[in-house]
């Protein structure tokens, strides 16, 4: 079983190389790839000191995109997806993979212990991930906690029955809705990991409108393509 480790990033020097050296040492992992997307910065160096493969995009074109580029750019069974913000708690990744090593699911969501956060910054106000929550729960009949999750391990299969990764931030939504409309076993599992927070300022606030709206377009066109489908 070939696992390969997709982390895109945008300007996260100050942490990459921690994420990467972490990830290469989870057991089973083949290639840890960093999608490099329009960093201004030296993340792509660090990266690829740390030991990672590094695909660069030509701007920055969003974490879907970056997913794909590098899901294009490594053929594997089972893929990891991890943040560059984790340092060196993308170990834990290992925690996502055994439930598919062992053939008990097919993609694994990571569900973060209460105010995992850097730094001990706050979190932002949940108003996006409980609407995640409410459609998966609405449209797929399934309840998530962390439905918005970045951290998550899946075979190859299940990103393939969804046509791919999402364009933006409706990577999560997309991957979760397709996996259970195909019955695919997914699994939350607990993990100790930390990741920089949003925080709870203007930019954390541009960020979550973002989201939200890139959930709604994601799940506005899961929906039209489940429908042509059925």
């Amino acid at each position: 079983m070939k696992v390969v480790v997709l982390i895109p990033v945008h300007n996260e020097a100050g942490l990459i190389g921690a994420t990467v050296g972490a990830a290469r040492e989870i057991p089973g992992v083949s290639q840890v790839i960093v999608i490099n997307d329009g960093s201004t910065d030296n993340t792509a160096a660090i990266a690829a000191g740390a030991g990672a493969v590094v695909v660069d995009m030509p701007c920055n074109a969003g974490k879907g995109a970056a997913l794909t580029a590098g899901w294009q750019h490594a053929p594997a069974d089972v893929y990891l997806l991890l943040d560059g913000d984790l340092g060196r708690t993308a170990y834990f990744g290992r925690l996502l993979l055994e439930p598919i090593v062992m053939g008990s699911a097919d993609m694994t969501i990571a569900r973060f212990q209460a105010r995992q956060a850097w730094r001990g910054g706050r979190m932002g106000f949940g108003l996006v991930r409980r609407f995640a929550v409410w459609v998966v729960k609405r449209y797929g009949g399934v309840e998530l906690s962390s439905p918005l999750s970045g951290q998550r391990a899946v075979r190859a299969e299940v990103v393939q029955q969804a046509g791919g990764f999402a364009e933006g931030f409706g990577v999560e939504i997309s991957l979760t809705l397709h996996a259970i409309w195909a019955g695919f076993r997914v699994q939350e599992v607990e993990v100790p990991m930390k990741h920089r927070p949003t925080g709870r300022g203007l930019k954390g606030f541009w960020h979550r409108g973002r989201q939200l709206l890139h959930i709604i377009r994601t799940l506005r066109r899961c929906l039209k393509e489940r429908s042509q489908v059925c």
